[in-house]
């Protein structure tokens, strides 16, 4: 059967004005972002126009966390998974009665086929679909397509989940855009790096109850309004080259998505290991996937992350 995707319209921040608006014109937009930088750095603001634009794009992408609709736990033995009523695992229809079975053995989830066998067009990582373990590594998990349906198997806390997205779901075809704090570069900040000797793992609580252990390098330590603040970043990936900040403010409680935002930056001037100096660009804090979809399971903020201070700045509540 054919999927008929909708056309989405794709909103980027209006920097002459305090909400969100959709760009008549790349010209109009410039000519915004111009006026809003007289006497400040243009360049700071047109990286950040370009970086919210590129977030609105992620978002409303066909693999987007707008378009999660489910998360279906696995038990021990065999899931059966499709639109099928007497299917272990729902799928949103148009999708195959029977697509697969999910077998569960210790920390192993194979992929076998129902007795039909594989549906025409089901693919595992854009290959025609195979009987076969699957990787539940969560940084890089198999990967199951359907025309717009994809699903992958990850681990969450020793447990196994069924990640459904449907490009075609509702969220996504009515979306309409973020909503946004007015660009502030008072809100750019230099933060003093000070890292851990040694480094050490913190216990990352999550909105569904389960705790993340995560390496954290160091602290952020920074002035705002005449306070002296610190944050802990954590690291997604040991290897990479970036920090992930989760936190909470003060705005949480009236205009930001109530349990967290997040905050990604580069890696100190003089590297983890040595004291140094780290930009915070507070204009780039983002919502979570919980602030979109009930199905996604956010970490939450470490208690020395949960700022006593309004951050006036990024990303606002997500209007539905």
């Amino acid at each position: 059967m054919t999927r008929r995707h909708t056309a989405i319209p794709i909103c980027a921040l209006a920097l002459g004005a305090a909400i969100l608006g959709c760009w008549p014109t790349p010209a109009l937009a410039q000519a915004d972002a111009t006026s809003a930088a007289s006497g400040g750095d243009a360049q700071w603001l047109s990286d950040l126009t370009a970086w919210r634009t590129h977030r609105e794009n992620q978002l409303a992408a066909p693999d987007g966390w707008l378009t999660l609709v489910g998360l279906e736990w696995l038990k021990p033995g065999i899931n059966s998974f499709g639109a099928a009523p007497d299917s272990k695992l729902q799928l949103p229809a148009p999708a195959p009665a029977h697509m697969g079975l999910l077998t569960v053995s210790g920390n192993v989830v194979q992929l076998l086929a129902p007795q039909e066998g594989f549906p025409p067009e089901l693919n595992i990582d854009g290959k025609p679909a195979r009987e076969g373990e699957l990787t539940v590594d969560n940084r890089k998990p198999s990967t199951l397509t359907w025309h717009g349906l994809t699903m992958v198997v990850l681990n969450r806390g020793g447990s196994f989940a069924l990640r459904i997205k449907d490009a075609d779901s509702p969220t996504r075809t009515n979306f309409m855009g973020l909503n946004w704090y007015a660009p502030d570069p008072r809100l750019r900040i230099a933060a003093q790096w000070v890292p851990y000797t040694p480094p050490h793992v913190e216990q990352i609580p999550t909105i569904i109850g389960t705790t993340l252990d995560m390496p954290a390098p160091g602290l952020a330590r920074f002035t705002l309004n005449g306070k002296t603040l610190s944050l802990e970043p954590v690291l997604e990936d040991p290897t990479g080259k970036t920090l992930f900040f989760i936190l909470r403010d003060e705005t949480s409680k009236s205009t930001t998505y109530q349990a967290a935002r997040f905050l990604h930056t580069g890696i100190p001037d003089n590297g983890l290991d040595h004291p140094g100096t780290l930009i915070l660009d507070f204009n780039r804090l983002e919502n979570p996937p919980c602030a979109y979809t009930p199905y996604a399971t956010c970490p939450l903020p470490p208690d020395q992350n949960r700022l006593p201070v309004p951050l006036e700045a990024g990303e606002k509540r997500y209007a539905h």
